[in-house]
């Protein structure tokens, strides 16, 4: 018996047929969600009105750089900066500065003892400790450092060497940090002074500090 509409006897073929059939109507479904999420909805004239409401109250904000550049320029000369101009200057540019390393400083402050660090530098005055700050945190580091210089003084030194390390491109944390310690309230009452150590000491990744005798008070000389 013919099945009507199959033009085949053959049952295997009207079942691809109707396989056929139904794949197709799936694809034609698929095709219509599709193109229904992909469709942009238009705004209501209400969501339209509330939008205009909004964007009528932003201000545009001018580059952040020229914000910048303008409020560095106001503070070199010495102009009062409003509160609102300071609030315009980009906070992007203002992090960006404040996250820039601070410049290498070149130690050369001049010790108390000019003769002194002249024989130091000549191998002529020998060394009565050093201490190696590798490896420690800041705070460790600090820490050390003021016992190092009182152990050191009340043993009767005049002249110790203190290793920083240089770090990368000159910037270690340490070196930068070392001023400030050796001129703070751990430190500033037993040293009269401090200067960058020889290549073979260290250069640059080391200091001399001359430590002060017992019984005189002050802080370091740090003239040039």
């Amino acid at each position: 018996m013919r099945r009507a509409g199959c033009g085949c006897s053959c049952p295997k073929a009207w079942q691809r047929e109707s396989t056929r059939l139904t794949w197709q109507r799936l694809g034609s479904m698929r095709a219509r969600r599709k193109s229904a999420v992909m469709t942009k909805r238009r705004l209501s004239p209400e969501e339209s009105r509330a939008w205009s409401r909004v964007a009528s109250t932003i201000k545009p904000i001018g580059p952040a750089k020229d914000n910048l550049e303008e409020f560095e320029r106001a503070l070199e000369a010495g102009e009062p900066v409003s509160p609102n101009r300071a609030r315009k200057s980009s906070a992007a540019g203002l992090i960006a500065a404040a996250g820039r390393a601070p410049e290498n400083p070149k130690v050369t402050a001049r010790a108390a003892d000019r003769k002194g660090e002249k024989r130091v530098k000549r191998g002529r005055l020998e060394l009565a400790g050093k201490i190696d700050l590798h490896g420690h945190t800041q705070a460790s580091a600090e820490a050390m450092l003021g016992s190092f210089l009182q152990r050191s003084r009340a043993e009767g030194a005049r002249c110790v060497l203190v290793i920083t390390g240089k770090g990368r491109g000159g910037e270690g944390v340490l070196r930068r940090n070392f001023l400030d310690w050796v001129q703070g309230p751990s430190a500033s009452h037993l040293v009269s002074g401090y200067s960058e150590a020889h290549a073979r000491h260290g250069g640059s990744g080391a200091f001399y500090l001359f430590l002060r005798r017992a019984g005189v008070p002050g802080t370091p000389r740090t003239g040039r």
